[in-house]
């Protein structure tokens, strides 16, 4: 191969696993908008373009990415073999994915990226598969789809496969089929000793409706469970109001729980915890949550409309450059503004008129389905999921809005709703 060629093709491969890599993080970006994901997508495809022109060759390259212990290197040559439909190709990815959970995100992905119609004969082919890992990942491709598998949900949701019954019952309510789980042994899953079945049981009824899962999903509201804010933002905009707020001055009580009730505010809508809101913002570990919180409710850019302050002085979230430092999580607020509680106190002064206490808002405005489908046009991405959930709440027979799809494709799918 020509060593030039050759070069290119290699930084081609390289660029698209690190960009694939980095939207991950995007796509739960407080601070990048669909314009923002669309034209970050047109980099992404870009790359994987470049590779389709190089044929063999960036096969050869991909190849040796698979070898690799990342998991962004399977991005790229997986979206090729499914493409192309090659078998021995489809087999080399296959294998490099193994059984590793991880490495299935970025086969997954290559399923989602691909238009439906493309991706169809191997997804079909994964359902169809005697490893219910495969199964796993063909339930998960259709569910980003947001294509109706038929009669394999039903058996992902019986099989003996822990992974494949969690992903099938979370698949039910992204497909806006969570009202079925009534039908199947939903008390059984809501008190299954897996986390994951538990979990994606509750979240999927709790969607559609279903009282008694709610209880379940909020169990998950704990500083030690990764299903943590996901359940939050759902049980709180499936309870009743009243309850709703009980159970957040509950959540406030405790340094453990404070930030979730801070995020429950934002997502419960009700200006009556603005206040409350604001005086937490001198509270530097949940100052920006809360910053963000009062966006979700008023709508107001804390940037452009100058109410932010500076950073703490010598606070610190994320890693530092100490090696004693055992700190090495990062700042979860990290692309969230530091807002002057000040500043923000004389702005809410002059402007609570404009908003009813009692009234659940998003952005500004009272929930409805019109001022939710502009968020999913003109929101960031965090704001964008938030009207996702409340439309999907709002239509419990219709499948939910997938924030995460390639922007292109979200681009037609807003304008059809």
């Amino acid at each position: 191969m020509n060593p030039t060629i050759s070069s290119i093709l290699h930084q081609l491969a390289e660029e698209a696993a690190f960009l694939w890599h980095l939207r991950g993080g995007i796509l739960q970006s407080p601070h990048f908008s669909l314009s923002d994901l669309e034209r970050f997508d047109e980099r992404l495809e870009a790359q994987v373009d470049g590779l389709r022109v190089g044929g063999d060759a960036s096969w050869e390259i991909c190849r040796s990415a698979l070898a690799g212990d990342t998991v962004e290197g399977l991005f790229a040559p997986a979206v090729l073999a499914f493409e192309s439909g090659n078998s021995e190709h489809l087999q080399q990815v296959m294998n490099a994915m193994g059984t590793d959970r991880e490495k299935a995100r970025a086969v997954i992905s290559a399923l989602g990226w691909l238009p439906y119609e493309q991706a169809r004969p191997r997804i079909e082919q994964l359902l169809a598969d005697e490893s219910p890992f495969h199964r796993y990942i063909g339930m998960a491709a259709c569910a980003i789809h947001r294509h109706d598998p038929g009669p394999q949900l039903t058996r992902a949701v019986n099989d003996t496969s822990p992974l494949l019954m969690a992903r099938g019952l979370r698949a039910y309510g992204e497909l806006g089929r969570g009202c079925e789980l009534n039908d199947f042994r939903l008390q059984e899953y809501l008190t299954d000793h897996d986390d994951e079945i538990r979990f994606s049981a509750a979240w999927s009824a709790s969607l559609a409706g279903i009282g008694t899962a709610v209880g379940v999903l909020r169990s998950f509201v704990t500083s030690s469970s990764r299903y943590a804010e996901k359940a939050l933002n759902v049980s709180v905009r499936c309870m009743r109001p009243e309850s709703a707020r009980a159970w957040q001055r509950e959540l406030a009580q405790s340094s453990e729980t404070i930030r979730f009730a801070a995020i429950g505010a934002g997502a419960l809508g009700d200006p009556a915890l603005v206040p409350w809101l604001i005086d937490r913002m001198d509270t530097p570990t949940i100052a920006r949550v809360a910053g963000e919180a009062l966006t979700m409710i008023t709508g107001i850019d804390i940037e452009l409309e100058e109410l932010a302050g500076t950073r703490p002085e010598g606070f610190n979230a994320g890693p530092t450059d100490d090696p004693k430092d055992l700190n090495v999580a990062m700042d979860a607020d990290e692309n969230l503004p530091w807002p002057d509680a000040d500043r923000v106190a004389a702005w809410w002064d002059k402007n609570k008129g404009r908003f009813q206490s009692g009234t659940r808002y998003l952005l500004g405005k009272p929930v409805s389905p019109e001022h939710l489908r502009l968020a999913l046009k003109t929101g960031l991405q965090r704001q964008r999921a938030a009207a996702a959930l409340e439309l999907a709440r709002m239509n419990p027979g219709r499948p939910m809005f997938e924030v995460r799809a390639p922007a292109a494709r979200q681009r037609k799918e807003v304008a059809a709703i």
